[in-house]
């Protein structure tokens, strides 16, 4: 029997199995931030970070596409992809809520192009927006890396629904 097909079979499990499949994989926790046309600031939580290529450097991030972010990164030409650290879990939670201003009592500085550096964080990239791909029910990003900075640091971890750090305790 061949193992080799032109299309994927159906899934053998229901979306609450993938996700607590997925959930076992710990990542690092980001804060993807850029600007918006009246010049007010736009973050959002993200786990789907990754690297992509040294030369050029790219990394990628993925985006849900029914976003009601997605014109904005889609549309903007650069953002700032912010590592949190250990002791970030609030800002992780906080961007990732639904609330008029995000950024309303969050330390941070301007990047190059104008965008949010967050505070604290382990290491941030700013990053011109090279290309999008969708993908299922995501858009994935692909960002090339015009000037990154790290503060070394225990990163913040998301591992089986919760966060944690990768700091001795």
């Amino acid at each position: 029997m061949s193992t080799q097909s032109s299309s994927a079979g159906p899934p053998e499990f229901d979306s609450r199995h993938f996700r607590h499949a997925l959930s076992q994989f710990a990542t690092g926790v980001t804060v993807i931030t850029t600007r918006l046309a009246d010049g007010s600031f736009l973050g959002l939580t993200a786990s789907s970070f990754n690297s992509v290529s040294l030369d050029p450097p790219l990394v990628l991030w993925s985006l849900a596409q029914g976003a009601t972010s997605m014109p904005v990164f889609s549309g903007n030409s650069h953002y700032v992809i912010n590592i949190l650290s250990g002791n970030q879990a609030a800002l992780a939670e906080r961007f990732a809520m639904r609330i008029d201003n995000r950024f309303d009592g969050v330390d941070f500085d301007l990047s190059y192009t104008g965008l949010p550096i967050l505070k604290g964080a382990s290491a941030w990239f700013e990053c011109h927006n090279r290309s999008r791909y969708p993908e299922g029910d995501h858009v994935i990003f692909v960002g090339e890396v015009e000037r990154c900075e790290v503060t070394p640091q225990p990163p913040l971890v998301f591992h089986g629904g919760k966060f944690t750090t990768t700091a001795s305790r």
